[in-house]
């Protein structure tokens, strides 16, 4: 699926890489929510299956990952989620797991998907919830040797559970977005552990440090991408904190972007 129309044009052509795991400060005391997968807290959604069928769906999608989705730790492991699950993009890098029952060639166990993209229309506005996986995620549902015969079966009702995201050996990092310059800066979140998705993104300058209220509200540009335009020059390096949805947590990556930062560049989290 294409993006949407946004406000920057070079974000379409470039990716964004923004990984999280838990080499960044916590600077808050919330928990991970204790999200559990047993039978009592299934939930029936509707599921589908685009693009190839060994394949990660899209090249990119409505979230912006853009090449990323069929490298680990994605590994075509993903989904497009409709209006309920896709939140506008606020709903990128979610975690669920998606199991069926319903079709001879199902095997029953719950295979682990990250929403990537958006399912605007069709099927997935006729349940509460819908998948519309890629063609690798969908065939994982099916027992042994029956990946193309449960590929062949349609529109299905699944059952699913949200989960936490797990991106063991990945770090945070940040890939800037190849139009940015000293007074625009934007960046795609990505691998954000935990509860994966995430309801605000914020930046404070090297010159910030001293002020009552250091932190600049990023703006939510298209899906998992996120801007900052500002009217004076923006002084790097950069901290970045983020604030997760699902459990308003919050994650500080320290001076992550150093004062030689380049346009198109990826900088791993520092850790204290």
């Amino acid at each position: 699926m294409a993006p949407p129309i946004h406000q920057s044009p070079s974000l379409v052509m470039a990716s964004f890489t923004f990984l999280a795991l838990l080499n960044a400060c916590f600077c808050s005391n919330t928990k991970h929510p204790k999200l559990s997968t047993s039978t009592s807290n299934w939930l029936p959604a509707g599921a589908t299956w685009y693009g190839s069928a060994n394949g990660a769906g899209s090249d990119g999608g409505a979230c912006g990952y853009g090449g990323t989705l069929e490298k680990p730790p994605f590994s075509s492991m993903v989904s497009a989620g409709g209006p309920s699950l896709f939140k506008s993009g606020k709903g990128c890098g979610a975690c669920y797991q998606v199991k069926c029952t319903e079709n001879a060639a199902c095997s029953g166990d719950p295979v682990t998907v990250v929403i990537t993209d958006e399912c605007p229309g069709g099927p997935c506005l006729e349940k509460s919830a819908h998948f519309d996986m890629s063609g690798t995620a969908f065939g994982a549902m099916a027992s042994s040797g029956r990946a193309d015969e449960l590929r062949n079966a349609g529109v299905m009702t699944v059952q699913y559970a949200r989960v936490q995201c797990s991106y063991p050996g990945f770090d945070l990092a940040f890939r800037v977005d190849a139009g940015s310059n000293p007074y625009y800066f934007a960046v795609v979140i990505e691998y954000e552990e935990g509860d994966g998705d995430l309801a605000a993104v914020e930046l404070m300058q090297a010159s910030s440090s001293a002020d009552s209220s250091p932190w600049l509200s990023m703006q939510q540009s298209w899906g998992a991408v996120w801007k900052l335009n500002s009217a004076r020059q923006l002084q790097a390096p950069f901290s970045i904190r983020l604030t997760t949805l699902l459990s308003n947590r919050t994650i500080v990556a320290d001076d992550v972007i150093p004062s030689t930062w380049l346009p198109g560049e990826t900088y791993r989290s520092t850790t204290h």
